[in-house]
């Protein structure tokens, strides 16, 4: 089907298209959380975590993904948040992800 002319296409903001983006594809969600953890500070780790959140529902939903209390959880994704390792670790494998380490690669 064709649009006629003068129709607009549909939009959607610069938010929307990256959690559809996150939400479509699992290997760009963790490269974008690498690259935040990588370049970022915790609060801008907590804002990718909190719009990741959204590619399962938002945070009610990640919460009882994840089995956390879903207030607990909005404060500890909140920017002052301090999330435990414990529940890092819930919501990245509610996610689909998971932390790992590896060695700094030294630039010569």
């Amino acid at each position: 089907m064709s649009r006629r002319k003068g129709d607009v296409a549909p939009s959607r903001n610069h938010e929307q298209a990256t959690i559809e983006s996150l939400r479509a594809d699992p290997e760009f969600a963790a490269a974008y959380l690498e690259s935040v953890l990588e370049d970022g500070d915790q609060e801008e780790f907590l804002l990718a975590l909190r719009r990741l959140s959204e590619t399962c529902g938002g945070i009610q939903a990640l919460a009882a993904k994840a089995h956390l209390n879903p207030t607990s959880l909005y404060r500890t994704l909140s920017a002052q948040g301090n999330p435990e390792l414990r529940s890092m670790r819930a919501v990245l494998r509610a996610l689909g992800l998971r932390l790992s380490v590896e060695p700094i690669r030294r630039r010569a």
